[in-house]
């Protein structure tokens, strides 16, 4: 039994965490922190919880963070590298939702972020928390920056490729669409639902903050800088990442259904469909799964790969607990058997 603290714990993600370690049979919620709600009852303001903790949100410097084994922080970006070093320095283990360890070059992140970074000494030692990668390396880390909900699909759509050195790298293109929970929680005009819903659009264009860990992961897989245009969108559903993935250049030899196929067969929370089919956000809508179909236009040289998450759960809650059942030793998919949500 570990002894866990969640920073953060009022925001789509934290109480995504919170659904998930209540019923985790290796945990112990120690505390919830939160400024806004400070002395409120995490299931009056999460009733979906009533029954499943008695806890109260505190704050930070009230909390009983320094006791616990593992603390999570699912906070807005900046929060995490001012007080993840006392914790480390304490004996706990992190692991951040946001992107403050995300990217290994912070003269990068702090142009993509706008900010100073509090903490750069310890973005050497924070270890990319994607599973699918670096399993090897979590399980030992004090600090894991779990991945961000685009680059999780995106990269696990295109990684057996990638890998594999096949097809043109100089411009591979990722379309992806989001539901408005990955706005987070705050209120935003752009989406309220009579702004967001029967309608479609797409954003950032001019580069999205996850541009740079998606080609950072891309880049290290390849063992060389891969060419990739970016564009997310904003569809009117609450939940699910799709992300369609053109990769061109590729010879008619190659067969990408086996390659991928063979490259996540002992991965838990990545299912290869069967050729042909077409993965819909609604098959992992609450599950901790990535489901990825592979196809070839009219047979010809560019693949088109398809990838679907939930963007609160393998795009980030599910994600971490997985990153958590790693570091501690605990079945990968402790606390994570989730089916998906249908209808």
């Amino acid at each position: 039994m570990i002894s866990v603290g969640i920073v953060g714990g009022t925001g789509y993600t934290g109480v995504e965490l919170l659904r998930l370690l209540v019923r985790h049979p290796g945990v112990r919620l120690q505390a919830i922190t939160s400024r806004t709600q400070a002395g409120v009852a995490v299931a009056d303001l999460f009733p979906n919880l009533r029954g499943e903790t008695s806890l109260r949100f505190t704050t930070p410097d009230e909390s009983d963070l320094g006791v616990c084994d593992l603390v999570f922080f699912a906070t807005p970006n900046g929060t995490a590298m001012k007080r993840a070093p006392e914790l480390l320095n304490g004996g706990a283990r992190v692991i951040d939702l946001a992107a403050d360890f995300r990217l290994a070059d912070v003269p990068t992140w702090e142009k993509w972020y706008g900010m100073v970074h509090a903490s750069p000494d310890l973005v050497p030692q924070a270890v990319y928390g994607l599973p699918e990668v670096n399993r090897d390396a979590i399980r030992g880390a004090r600090l894991v920056a779990n991945p961000g909900c685009y680059p999780t699909a995106v990269q696990l759509g295109l990684l057996p490729i990638i890998e594999a050195g096949l097809g043109d790298h100089s411009r591979v293109v990722a379309d992806a669409k989001s539901g408005v929970s990955g706005a987070g929680r705050g209120a935003s005009v752009a989406n309220l639902m009579a702004e967001a819903g029967e309608s479609f659009k797409a954003y950032a264009v001019a580069g999205h903050r996850h541009l740079p860990e998606i080609r950072q992961g891309l880049a290290r897989a390849a063992g060389a800088p891969v060419g990739l245009t970016f564009v997310p969108h904003l569809v009117p559903m609450i939940r699910g990442i799709h992300a369609t993935l053109y990769v061109h250049g590729l010879a008619k030899e190659h067969d990408l259904q086996s390659l991928y196929e063979d490259r996540y067969q002992t991965e838990p929370f990545v299912d290869v469909l069967p050729p042909g089919q077409h993965p819909e956000t609604r098959s992992v809508r609450g599950a901790n799964c990535c489901r990825i179909a592979i196809h070839r236009p009219e047979n010809g040289d560019t693949a088109v790969v398809l990838s679907v998450i939930d963007n609160l759960v393998k795009g980030a809650a599910g994600q971490a607990v997985q990153n958590m059942n790693i570091m501690f030793g605990f079945a990968e998919s402790e606390g994570l058997e989730l089916l998906a949500l249908l209808p």
